[in-house]
């Protein structure tokens, strides 16, 4: 065996587990090795039988004096009770539907077993205990040591994790150090051979964190290595020069019905001297709800299309995409430009001939205009990637709220344009503040432009946590808004009343979906029971495109009082009469989010009200709320949830598949700084990483397994 062995080289793996093992990623002896525990149980503290107590979990040694197997009445479960003695006392064991356990367990066996000691009114016992003979030729894996427990798939348990991890264990002597010597010893690091063996079977609490810290350092280290390196690469590569069309830019500006901020004048300028570079921009334009993000990325866009260079602006959905379209051509209006509007269900046109109307035409004539560069600016969904999608002169992309898009996408649009082996200029937009250590991270590749003033001033919105006891006085503050000609806002976390998330354990004492509002559950109890004399309407992602614009518009066109709704409505929905926002469940949603949510009110400048509801009643859910009441600097927020909740729950970070170790680590500025130096000292050495092919190879496992593209 050798690391890149298949795992079916272990005795004792066959199809049936090779198809379990490739459904957790694991293919080689290398992958399984690498597959660590989720926790540990500490059972290395081994307690005389005469000292154990009730409800608390023990591991003990002892002889099995009896050991038989019984079958119940009725339901017709077997039970398998022993008595187990040592040199203090003897206690009676208990395991549950396992009768196997009499022919592997016998009378005058040593064994070392760890569970919980129960009481009930057969008398006090140890209930379904892990359990180990006792042998002098080889250690202890299941009991009597700091025992790992791995996360596991159907019919794979952790018990026969740690046996086959027990046979992988030789392979170690041929894994090799893939970090240079000088980091290792600089930053005092446990060898990788050793660190794996004491993530697996960890011989004391100090050995374990200082395996963990070895792994956090390395997957931290390897994030900063493929962000700078992505940083370089892209410093490599070629695009257009488009130059700053200054009277274009100072006309749309003079023409604006609002005053550019200073951070969205700074913000243009930015990106304006980005585009007349002979190397692609990459840039993140970030800044809250309301911020003027839009107009940034229109002025942009038109000095690309007065150099007569094409721009596709991407958005996550049809109706961001929508509203994207109508809001460009607004501003566009009165300079002669063409807009096309794209996505895998709709398709319209704006001719610079008939300037506020909108044409409809195929999708095969949009198609062929933009070919032809007949189209300036084509904005749509993601749908504007396709095959089909080709450009004549693309000079720049726009994308909102996917801050990572990557190399693979970006290449595909390299390919659509004429322009061969020429890189388009990338803005990124987000309206998801993002904390300083991701920006030095995950978005280490890209240049941050932020807009942290509000171009109306602040807004007037009052934020309070609300609990059920106080829901009739939110009845009327809703009544009292929309009698004045108000609209307002529901947000849950859920659609229906029956989805349950997998990982989520709920008590069978009690209603499960008591303390969750269901989207569809709200709607019916406020429409047909609390708010029978206003117009109620619902929307959720389920609902097909058509269906939600129009929804949309007629909450838009306030046909509709009261919207009931999931966070759909986080991204891009501006409804200016919208003065109250209701968030249940408010403790499942990130502060960040829930940022976003409250950005969608008081648009008017009206005083409005955003109130949230949590289902959780505890001491940290409440507190982590009540940041939001005191602090309305979506940075500030940004920062506050992630000591609460950790860089997992932000822009879909978790999903990068990044461990959890090196997820904890991106809390931590002086790791991360440490990291971010040791992999730009190594690049400006060598870029290519050719003098380090086992970091380079690392490096590609890294990127395959967080998919960071």
């Amino acid at each position: 065996m050798n690391p890149d062995s298949l795992i079916t080289t272990i005795e004792g793996i066959g199809n049936f587990y090779q198809k379990k093992l490739q459904f957790l990623g694991i293919k080689t002896i290398k992958d399984l090795l690498m597959y660590f525990p989720a926790r540990y149980d500490d059972f290395s503290k081994i307690t005389d039988i005469s000292d154990l107590k009730i409800n608390e979990r023990a591991c003990i040694k002892g002889e099995i004096s009896k050991i038989s197997n019984i079958r119940t009445r009725g339901r017709g479960m077997f039970l398998t009770q022993a008595v187990v003695n040592d040199d203090t006392g003897s206690m009676k064991i208990m395991w549950f539907n396992q009768p196997f356990l009499t022919s592997t367990l016998k009378d005058n066996d040593l064994v070392c077993l760890a569970g919980k000691i129960v009481s009930v009114k057969g008398g006090v016992y140890l209930s379904n205990p892990i359990y180990e003979k006792i042998s002098d030729e080889k250690e202890l894996t299941h009991a009597g040591r700091i025992v790992p427990v791995y996360r596991l798939t159907t019919r794979v348990s952790s018990r026969w994790f740690r046996f086959v991890m027990k046979k992988a264990m030789p392979v170690l002597r041929d894994i090799k150090e893939p970090l240079p010597k000088e980091l290792v010893r600089e930053n005092n690091l446990m060898e990788i051979t050793k660190a794996i063996k004491q993530m697996h079977f960890p011989d004391s609490w100090s050995s374990l964190r200082k395996a963990q810290e070895r792994f956090a350092y390395q997957e931290v280290f390897l994030l900063e290595l493929f962000v700078l390196k992505q940083r370089v690469k892209r410093m490599k590569e070629n695009s257009i020069s488009i130059p700053i069309k200054l009277e274009k830019v100072k006309k749309l500006v003079e023409s604006l019905p609002f005053s550019l901020t200073i951070s969205q004048k700074k913000a243009v300028w930015q990106i304006l001297k980005d585009m007349e570079k002979t190397r692609p921009m990459s840039r993140l334009l970030q800044g809250d709800v309301g911020s003027g993000k839009t107009i940034v990325a229109a002025l942009a866009a038109l000095n690309a299309a007065k150099n007569q260079y094409q721009v596709a602006f991407m958005a996550p959905t049809e109706i961001l995409a929508k509203q994207h379209f109508e809001t460009v051509h607004n501003f566009l209006k009165d300079f002669n430009v063409n807009i096309g509007f794209l996505t895998s269900k709709n398709d319209k046109y704006f001719s610079k001939k008939l300037k506020n109307q909108t044409i409809e035409i195929s999708k095969a004539k949009l198609l062929e205009k933009t070919l032809k560069g007949e189209i300036d600016i084509i904005i749509g969904t993601h749908s504007l990637i396709q095959k089909k999608v080709k450009f004549k002169k693309l000079g720049l992309v726009i994308v909102d709220e996917q801050h990572r898009f990557g190399v693979e996408q970006r290449s595909r649009l390299i390919k659509s344009s004429a322009q061969k082996g020429l890189m388009p200029h990338l803005l990124s937009m987000t309206a998801t503040p993002i904390p300083r250590t991701l920006a030095l991270t995950i978005y280490g590749d890209l240049d941050i432009s932020i807009l942290d003033q509000m171009p109306r001033g602040p807004r007037d919105v009052e934020t309070n946590v609300v609990t059920a006891s106080e829901i009739k006085g939110v009845y009327s503050l809703i009544r009292k808004e929309i009698d004045k000609g108000r609209q307002a806002f529901v947000i849950c976390p859920r659609i229906e009343k029956k989805e349950i998330d997998e990982d989520e354990e709920i008590s069978p004492m009690k209603d499960a979906w008591s303390e969750v509002a269901a989207v569809e559950e709200e709607y019916e109890k406020l429409s047909k029971e609390i708010f029978t004399e206003f117009n109620v309407a619902m929307m959720h992602g389920k609902l097909g495109s058509k269906e939600k614009e129009r929804i949309m518009k007629d909450f838009k066109n306030k046909k509709t009082d009261i919207l009931v709704s999931t966070s759909v409505i986080e991204v891009g929905i501006d409804i200016p009469n919208a003065t109250i926002m209701i968030v249940e469940g408010a403790d499942r949603f990130g502060l960040a989010q829930l940022h976003q949510f409250r950005g969608r009110i008081g648009r008017s400048g009206d005083k409005s009200y955003f109130l949230l509801f949590p289902s959780a009643k505890s001491k940290d859910s409440i507190a982590r709320l009540e940041s939001l009441v005191k602090i309305n600097d979506g940075l500030t927020l940004a920062e506050s949830d992630l000591k609460f909740r950790g860089p997992g729950d932000f822009s879909g970070v978790r999903q990068w598949g990044i461990p959890d170790m090196a997820m904890e680590s991106l809390k931590d500025i002086k790791m991360i700084e440490k990291t971010r130096n040791a992999a730009k000292a190594i690049l400006e050495k060598d870029w290519r990483l050719k003098t380090y092919p086992l970091l380079e190879k690392e490096l590609d496992r890294f990127n395959q397994e967080a998919h960071m593209e």
